[in-house]
């Protein structure tokens, strides 16, 4: 269906009135317990039980059918058997109901496709949208809603969580409550039948009272949809992402939980980064994300320094910063003027800065106040070891006092208290008020880096997406030649000539079909010369024999000429040979792997690694979405372990990476372009010293069989 606008989907999450189909009276029902939590939860429009049998619910009149109600309704949810969804769906329709949040279980997530599909086609001929279905409802606190049959207390709040676990997202609501975390929303999208993650989004992203966005994601359905909306929130606001099915075995669950395509894990991540989304490896470290960035700024600038009154604890704060990617400040004459005053003679002055064993609350607040005061450092992660020394007592109000002191300065401050059950208790309380303190040293700075990693796409990111000019119809039509003949792959003429459309370099080459003109062909182009079979019957020319390098003379091309005639007959007796390329032999450079190809989950994406004969072993590969921006792409090269080697090495000069970008973003365009081609892969790319250029030495073309 259509994607929302953002005017029409604050109807669903603010809605002045709710009709609640399989209301029930039964208080261990689901349909008691939305109505229940509605009421509960302070919400101020209208409330329509719906159920054919009538009656009373908690003081509020059943109606028979929702169409019985004569005033207009905003959003229902359907909370009666599977098998009675279609109707209820159709009723929805009739009334005119434009939103429709589906809680029964029982379709795709356990094979019942046919069904859910009924029940879209109903909805879309009636104009509803769905959310679901098999999930757990939503939470607004905007209207203070919470049509969900999960508990009943619930924080309002800056965090927005979707998730597309049901049973995961009512255990959040408990988790969230406890926590201190405060919700502006919270909804569990189900099997995304209809509305998505990238619908809801269109109505957070400017949506005042949510800071930050969670989601819970287990596959992503309309990936190119996705990312846009994706890409537009994150320039407002931050976006943390928890993706299930990372290994091979959880992708295989979360497709049979929820119907959806959990897709490679590795093409994720980097779109994630892509996007400017937080990726977090848990519901912890999300939550623990959530609550930080959603009561502390952004920083201004990247210096943080690290205040603790013992070495140890110390040293393994800067290895969690060097971990999460938070810059530790080190400017020695600064630190030395900043902190000598209110350091000890036997501390140090060096970052981490150390008051050592002996610090009371008093010696934490100087320290950390002069930091907040230094224009330099723009973040301070405090550490505390408990000793017999320190006035405990005091350690709480010193917390309290440093964290508003940083908020009043626009800075950033973690805590890190490390001790007894005193400590423990002094967490706890602090905790509650959602001042960042934590027991653990790497969880006080892996926020921070969250927030660090945010503010770095902030800056970096600059939303010009390049756009490749393409005589599509030109491509289009050699697609078109190769599908007629039932072939879906190009041969290795074709796919030259696609290169030369897209201006890609490639080696000079002739195709021939006598031995006197691959003598001539030689000739022209120039010894050396390399000599590959052209065969739609052979897609591995290698393995049949079908490849001769480095012929340096008539004889040469000659003997090659019979022997890949020779090779090829033998292991594919059946092939049809077209005839033999004759190209030249290109000169020695780095080899990179360059591609697109069409993910099932987030449409045209590239790829660039290490090229060769070595590319399955190694994997050294990165990818990102396209289309995409010049600067993207750069930084997608620079993430391949083996981008050194473009950096030039043992004396080598710097390699052309302008041009195997330039590359790289053309063979993205085709695949974005030309709907008929699937996959390129050119392996490799030669990539030559700055200013020389590339040249695509090898390059394979698949068609999509849709």
């Amino acid at each position: 269906m259509e994607n929302v606008s953002i005017s029409d989907v604050r109807r669903l999450f603010e809605p002045q009135s709710v009709a609640i189909i399989g209301a029930s009276q039964d208080t261990g029902k689901i349909g008691y317990k939305v109505v229940e939590n509605i009421i509960v939860g302070g919400y101020k429009g209208k409330i329509y039980p719906v159920n054919p049998r009538g009656g009373e619910v908690l003081g509020l009149k059943i109606f028979k059918s929702v169409e019985d109600i004569e005033d207009a309704i905003d959003v229902a949810c359907i909370t009666v058997p599977a098998k009675l969804t279609e109707a209820a769906v159709e009723s929805c329709g009739r009334k005119g109901i434009r939103y429709a949040l589906i809680i029964t279980s029982g379709f795709s997530e356990i094979g019942n496709l046919d069904l859910e599909k009924r029940i879209v086609a109903m909805a879309m001929r009636y104009g509803v949208r769905i959310m679901g279905p098999n999930m757990f409802g939503m939470y607004s606190a905007q209207v203070s809603l919470n049509a969900t049959f999960g508990p009943s207390e619930i924080n309002p709040g800056g965090v927005a969580i979707i998730t597309q676990s049901g049973a995961l997202g009512l255990a959040m609501i408990g988790k969230t409550f406890v926590e201190n975390i405060g919700l502006s929303t919270i909804c569990s999208i189900g099997n995304k039948c209809d509305l998505d993650e990238a619908d809801l989004m269109e109505y957070l992203i400017d949506h005042e009272m949510t800071k930050v966005i969670f989601m819970y994601i287990e596959g992503v359905k309309q990936g190119e949809k996705f990312i846009a909306a994706l890409k537009r929130a994150t320039r407002k606001k931050p976006v943390i992402v928890v993706k299930s099915g990372r290994s091979k075995r959880g992708a295989q669950a979360a497709a049979s939980h929820t119907g959806s395509l959990a897709g490679a894990d590795n093409v994720f991540e980097s779109i994630m980064r892509q996007c400017g989304a937080l990726r977090a490896e848990d519901v912890k470290d999300a939550f623990e994300w959530c609550k930080y960035i959603s009561n502390n700024p952004i920083p201004s600038g990247d210096e943080t320094v690290i205040v603790t009154n013992g070495g140890g604890i110390g040293v393994m704060a800067t290895d969690a910063c060097e971990k999460y990617g938070v810059t530790l400040y080190d400017n020695a004459a600064t630190l030395k003027k900043v902190f000598a005053a209110v350091t000890p003679e036997f501390g140090s002055l060096k970052n981490p800065v150390d008051i050592t064993g002996g610090a009371k609350a008093g010696d934490y607040d100087q320290a950390l106040r002069v930091a907040a005061e230094c224009p330099d450092i723009n973040s301070a992660i405090a550490l505390y070891c408990e000793t017999a020394v320190f006035d405990i007592e005091e350690l709480p109000q010193m917390v309290r006092t440093m964290y508003d002191f940083y908020k009043d300065k626009g800075k950033n401050i973690s805590f890190s208290l490390f001790g007894g059950a005193k400590i423990r208790e002094c967490i706890e309380d602090l905790g509650k008020d959602k001042i960042p303190v934590y027991g653990n040293v790497y969880d006080a700075v892996s926020p921070l880096g969250a927030v660090y990693a945010y503010r770095r796409y902030l800056q970096e990111s600059s939303h010009d997406v390049m756009d490749i000019d393409l005589d599509v119809s030109a491509i289009n039509a050699i697609v078109d030649n190769a599908k007629k003949q039932d072939r879906y792959f190009l041969l290795t003429n074709e796919a030259q000539q696609i290169m030369k459309i897209a201006g890609v370099p490639i080696p000079q080459t002739i195709i021939v079909t006598s031995l006197a003109e691959a003598v001539k062909a030689a000739e022209t182009i120039g010894y050396p010369v390399v000599m590959k079979v052209v065969s739609k019957d052979i897609i591995h020319k290698s393995d049949a024999g079908g490849v001769a390098i480095n012929l340096l003379d008539e004889k040469e091309v000659i003997d090659a000429y019979e022997a890949i005639y020779y090779n090829c007959k033998t292991h594919v007796p059946g092939a049809y040979i077209e005839g033999i390329e004759v190209a030249e032999m290109v000169k020695p450079g780095t080899e990179i792997i360059a591609g697109a190809k069409i993910d099932p989950s987030f449409g045209a994406i590239v790829m660039a690694g290490l090229g060769g004969i070595y590319v399955e072993v190694m994997k050294d590969v990165a990818f990102r979405a396209y289309p995409l921006e010049r600067r993207e792409l750069f930084s997608m090269i620079q993430e391949i372990r083996s981008y050194k080697l473009l950096l030039g090495v043992r004396g080598e000069k710097a390699k052309d990476i302008e041009r195997l970008v330039d590359t790289v973003c053309k063979v993205g365009a085709i695949v974005h372009k030309c709907k008929g081609i699937s996959d390129i892969e050119i392996n490799p790319v030669v990539v030559y010293e700055e200013g020389a250029g590339a040249k695509a030495v090898d390059t394979r073309i698949l068609l999509s069989k849709d």
